[in-house]
């Protein structure tokens, strides 16, 4: 089991960081946090596996949480979930050893399938030794494709994921809705592949905010996808 400590300095989105985090087979919460000091405090009593770390937080910077971290010694997981976009805090988390950055607003998928990546990367090292396959799990090397019958879930066929995934390619970026338009498949049939290739990191999601209503989910492929 991962635990986890939640750092949020709002109380509802920690509220829904946490109910997310506990969604997910495998990640267990064991603290939440609204301020930096908080934050520090408790990843030293606690010793989570990983810290969901909002940057901007009423004390001080998530990026300053995170170099203290580091400066202290501790290799605790981190992923940066906050809506800052700045390049500056990215290139900062990135050099600083965050494993993941993940933008607000978001869905849950959007945060389980990096939880998923963080749990691969976690249990590649836990061995002590390595080989190249491990090694690509941590840094986030080329995926296993997610077309692989022996990846896919129950209910969905390799060929029907190779048609979804070359739709996904031709057309560079798809809704669900648009997805099945083109391959035959219902709006909720083409969301399942299209998710799974998200939780399998050969696709990523973002969403797009319309005048009114929820916001759209729109896929596409990334550029290290491997072809079947």
């Amino acid at each position: 089991m991962i635990t986890v400590l939640v750092v949020d300095d709002d109380f509802m989105v920690a509220n829904i960081h946490e109910r997310f985090v506990a969604r997910t087979d495998g990640f267990e919460v064991v603290g939440s946090a609204r301020t930096g000091a908080e934050a520090l405090a408790l990843a030293s009593e606690l010793d989570p596996d990983l810290v969901l770390l909002d940057v901007h937080l009423p004390d001080m910077s998530g990026l300053d949480v995170l170099a203290a971290l580091r400066a202290g010694g501790s290799e605790v997981g981190v992923v940066m979930v906050t809506a800052e976009r700045g390049a500056d805090a990215v290139r900062t988390a990135l050099h600083g050893g965050a494993m993941q950055y993940l933008v607000k607003p978001f869905e849950y998928d959007d945060l389980a399938g990096r939880l998923r990546q963080v749990a691969e990367a976690l249990g590649a090292l836990a061995s002590g030794e390595t080989d190249q396959e491990s090694i690509d799990a941590v840094f986030g090397g080329t995926p296993a494709p997610a077309t692989s019958p022996a990846t896919l879930p129950k209910g969905l066929s390799p060929e029907t994921a190779d048609l979804v995934m070359a739709a996904l390619r031709d057309s560079g970026e798809l809704s669900a809705a648009e997805a099945g338009d083109r391959v035959g498949l219902s709006r909720v049939s083409a969301r399942r592949y299209l998710e799974h290739f998200v939780g399998t990191g050969v696709a990523e999601v973002r969403l797009q905010y319309g005048a009114a209503g929820r916001p759209e989910r729109r896929y596409r492929a990334r550029r290290s996808t491997a072809t079947t």
